[in-house]
C-alpha cells in the first residue's frame, strides 16, 4: 500500500512539475531588435504595435494590425498559435497595451504600414469596429494602403505605385 501511495505521489509531482504555465501578459518591446513578423520592419510606434503570444509563451510582433491580419490568413499562424493565445495592441491614443480582441477600432489613422486602423479601449462614434470586423475589412482590402504606398513611392509586385 505504501508503494502505491508513493508511486501515485511521484506521478502527480512529475506531472505537475512538467506543466508549463504561460504568462500571457504583454511583453515589453525591445525597439532595438524586435521586428514585425510579416514585413520585417522594426517596431516603432507603441500606439500601433501588436503582439501575439502563443501557448508556448512565444511572441510574434507586428508593427500594424494589417500585418497581423495578413499573418492570420496563413495556416502557419493557426498552427503556431495553438489552442490558447492572446493578442495585445497599443491603444492609438495612449500607447498602453489593450486586449486586441476586446478593443474597438477606428479607421483613418496614419499607421506604420498604412492599413489605417487604430485601436481604442472603449467604443465611440469613431471607434466602432470590433476586432473581427477589422480583420474582415482588411482582408477585403478596405484600408489606406493604396494612399500609403503612393505617398511612400513604394513598389508593389515589381510595379511602381501609380
Amino acid at each position: 500500500m505504501k508503494k502505491l501511495v508513493l508511486l501515485t505521489a511521484l506521478f502527480v509531482l512529475t506531472f505537475t512539475a512538467c506543466q508549463h504555465k504561460v504568462d500571457f501578459s504583454p511583453r515589453k518591446v525591445n525597439y532595438d531588435r524586435d521586428v514585425c513578423h510579416v514585413c520585417k520592419m522594426g517596431m516603432a510606434d507603441p500606439k500601433y504595435d501588436v503582439q501575439a503570444i502563443n501557448e508556448q509563451g512565444e511572441v510574434r510582433w507586428y508593427d500594424d494590425i494589417g500585418c497581423l491580419a495578413e499573418d492570420m490568413r496563413d495556416q502557419d499562424f493557426n498552427t503556431w498559435k495553438g489552442q490558447k493565445y492572446k493578442i495585445w495592441i497599443g491603444d492609438a491614443d495612449t500607447g498602453q497595451w489593450i486586449d486586441a480582441e476586446k478593443a474597438w477600432y477606428r479607421f483613418g489613422d496614419r499607421t506604420p504600414m498604412g492599413y489605417g486602423y487604430g485601436a481604442l479601449k472603449n467604443k465611440s462614434d469613431q471607434a466602432k469596429y470590433s476586432f473581427e470586423e477589422v480583420i474582415k475589412l482588411i482582408n477585403e482590402g478596405k484600408t489606406k494602403r493604396a494612399d500609403f504606398i503612393k505617398e511612400k513611392k513604394m513598389s508593389v509586385s515589381g510595379k511602381d505605385a501609380e
